[in-house]
């Protein structure tokens, strides 16, 4: 990531578009406060506040994970789906989240019920933007067994704790997150926040076990292009 201004400036804003970019990927990618980031762009002659910092992040974070939504190859039909309790000023939430057999977030929804009405909400979401899955794979919440046959009746659902291991790890950098920014604020907080974190990472943390050093420099490179292009379609 590169500060030397090289793209067309960014309408409406005193910085150019390579140092907000910048924030935005450093804030996303590292468990970072908007004020470290601040401390980072001080460090390289910028002196901006870390409130413009969180406005730059809400403003583009979205952005930025709508763009890796649309290049993203076609997820698979195989979901995994599981529901995690966030805490929101003191009133217990739960973040239902859904990954394909690749580990790809399809999406993540807060709400306040666990029930199956909730889970019928969440499902239909998803139905409506990957269409319907070959295999549902959840835990023995009894909640999806009625939305599963109302929503995907041909699906193949299997309510087994020992099969969802792929989505239980998708939780661990939600909760590291939610310990650095001492908890969310609100529930709009957490979906506006989650929805872009969780796209984000997935192009910047490929599954270095699986790869050899050079596929993972390679990986890194082609993420690092991708921000780029990106970062040039960022509109006011």
């Amino acid at each position: 990531m590169k500060i030397p201004c090289a793209m067309p400036g960014l309408k409406g804003y005193r910085f150019p578009r390579e140092i907000v970019a910048y924030a935005v990927w450093a804030y996303y990618r590292f468990a970072l406060s908007t004020a470290d980031v601040e401390d980072l762009l001080a460090e390289r002659g910028v002196m901006v506040s870390r409130e413009t910092v969180r406005n730059w992040v809400n403003r583009f974070g979205r952005h930025f994970a709508d763009c890796i939504k649309r290049d993203r190859p076609g997820t698979s039909d195989k979901w995994h789906s599981d529901e995690v309790v966030v805490p929101i000023n003191g009133v217990k939430f739960w973040l239902w989240r859904a990954v394909d057999a690749d580990g790809n977030e399809l999406d993540i929804l807060v709400q306040k019920q666990r029930n199956a009405k909730a889970a019928s909400r969440f499902l239909k979401r998803l139905i409506d933007r990957h269409g319907a899955p070959r295999v549902v794979i959840t835990d023995k919440l009894r909640s999806y067994i009625r939305p599963i046959r109302n929503l995907a009746a041909n699906a193949d659902h299997r309510a087994h704790k020992g099969l969802n291991n792929r989505i239980e790890g998708s939780h661990r950098p939600t909760r590291k997150r939610e310990k650095l920014m001492g908890r969310f604020k609100s529930p709009g907080q957490a979906q506006r926040f989650l929805a872009a974190h969780d796209q984000i990472n997935t192009i910047f943390r490929p599954r270095r076990y699986r790869l050899t050093a050079k596929s993972d420099r390679h990986a890194r490179a082609d993420a690092l292009d991708l921000w780029n292009a990106y970062t040039l379609e960022m509109t006011a």
